[in-house]
């Protein structure tokens, strides 16, 4: 059994904070296959523009993503994981497949099973 600490672990907690962020984890998630860019992650997560930019902005100064600008016309920016973003793929993947198991269906597709 494991022994309850009176405090948290500094880098557990900040490493929670990051990820608890609201839209955080879906945003790594979208890029765990290629990189991204800003209307692919918007479209595929419903997140505004200004969130999505703060959020990316974010990721980027904590080190998880980078943005890589390519000089054409319109100007292509794409957003990719960074190594320390990449290392969070089994991470990742193991609340994909936890949820798979406990969480229950949004009553929206259950419509659509059940139709």
């Amino acid at each position: 059994m494991r022994q309850v600490k009176s405090e948290m672990c500094p880098r557990f907690e900040k490493a929670v904070n990051i990820l608890s962020q609201r839209w955080t984890a879906l945003v790594i998630y979208q890029m765990l296959d290629a990189p991204r860019r800003f209307g692919e992650i918007q479209s595929a997560i419903g997140v505004s523009g200004k969130v999505l930019s703060d959020r990316l902005k974010h990721m980027e100064q904590e080190g998880l993503i980078k943005r890589d600008v390519y000089p054409e016309t319109p100007v292509v920016i794409e957003y990719s994981l960074t190594e320390k973003g990449e290392s969070l793929e089994p991470v990742l993947r193991d609340i994909e497949n936890w949820s798979q198991e406990w969480i229950e269906k949004p009553d929206t597709e259950k419509e659509t099973v059940e139709k």
